[in-house]
């Protein structure tokens, strides 16, 4: 299998490849960092890549309580669907902003604003998403519920806190 060289074996090998490469990565290199609960209700802040901008956040009492939670999103598929699932068992959460720096490769934070914007089609891939495994595993019924529910704010490549606290001001 690992050596199949028509088009969906080349993939199949390259997940498997990517999906260990994964594995190594998080025993070498772990960041204890995933996720920071505020005391807000309706704003969740995604710093994407941007573990810098996301220990600002969570230093920072007056965004803190402001917001549900402060996290990071690094996968086009399973970051996405645990968002979604978050989204659900929050009902009151309304407002994401994305902001920080994408995880080369993967553009999770394009892959959210595509699942927004165009939803999934066959198999669960994400429409109009670039990176190399946009499927989502959540149900066609958890992924409507989570477009109606929340609206996202585009700030893609924003890592200067100032700039998130007006958005998140704005927003609030």
């Amino acid at each position: 299998m690992w050596l199949n060289a028509d088009k969906a074996g080349t993939k199949t090998a390259r997940k498997r490849f990517d999906d260990l490469a994964g594995k190594v990565c998080e025993k070498v290199l772990p960041i204890k960092e995933k996720y920071f609960l505020g005391k807000g209700s309706k704003v969740a802040i995604c710093c994407l890549a941007s573990i810098d901008l996301l220990k600002e956040i969570s230093n920072s009492v007056d965004i803190m309580d402001r917001i549900v939670i402060a996290a990071r999103l690094l996968s086009e598929n399973r970051g996405i669907d645990t968002l979604i699932q978050f989204a659900i068992y929050n009902p009151t959460l309304c407002h994401i902003i994305l902001c920080g720096s994408e995880v080369k490769g993967h553009q999770a934070g394009q892959a959210l604003l595509s699942l927004c914007e165009n939803g999934i089609g066959t198999k669960g891939r994400i429409i109009g998403a670039k990176g190399p495994y946009p499927f989502l595993k959540s149900s066609q019924n958890d992924i409507d519920r989570f477009r109606h529910q929340v609206r996202v704010c585009n700030m893609i490549g924003e890592i200067d806190l100032a700039k998130v606290r007006n958005s998140l001001l704005a927003t609030v």
